[in-house]
């Protein structure tokens, strides 16, 4: 697939972490008229950083006017984009929907079928819960609406770079590849 092919760029921006960061990184896409898709931010395994994903409308930005701008902050430490196809993207749903007695058994099941979790219960709703790739969160919702969704709350969605899975190859004591 080709980038022409997504709908969304997903950036992963890393900064320094300190007070107003979030906003003038905000600020500049709201200046830009950059649509933000999702936006989630949090510390790293350096309380220095943090990371901010950012998911961006392909439409309203190409890549290069968004990095070449996310740059000029001075807070930017470094701007990588995240292809789909190159990278574990999740996000964590939680979804109020409308239970009857008649219906529970069936939600509970497809929401088993989906490793997802019921996490509140009442007379005659369930509050769902489920994280993984935006797509599987796409998929359970879009059979709860069946049901009647009462609320629903996605965060945004956050990604790093796959994992390197080249195999080595050990030579063995003739020095002869194995």
């Amino acid at each position: 697939m080709t980038s022409g092919d997504y709908k969304h760029h997903t950036i992963s921006v890393l900064v320094v972490n300190q007070a107003g960061v979030l906003a003038r990184v905000s600020g500049l896409f709201a200046r830009r008229g950059y649509n933000i898709f999702s936006l989630a931010v949090a510390p790293t395994e350096d309380e220095r950083f943090s990371r901010i994903t950012i998911v961006v409308d392909v439409e309203s930005a190409t890549i290069e006017q968004v990095t070449k701008q996310l740059f000029k902050l001075i807070n930017v430490v470094k701007i990588s984009e995240l292809h789909p196809d190159d990278s574990v993207e999740r996000e964590l749903m939680l979804c109020t929907v409308r239970a009857e007695p008649a219906a529970r058994s069936q939600i509970i099941e497809l929401v088993q079928v989906f490793d997802g979790r019921i996490v509140d219960v009442g007379h005659d709703q369930l509050t769902v819960e489920l994280a993984g790739p935006p797509t599987k969160l796409d998929d359970l919702e879009d059979l709860m609406r069946a049901y009647g969704i009462v609320e629903l709350q996605r965060t945004g969605r956050v990604a790093l770079p796959k994992l390197e899975r080249q195999v080595t190859r050990l030579h063995s004591v003739t020095g002869k590849v194995g």
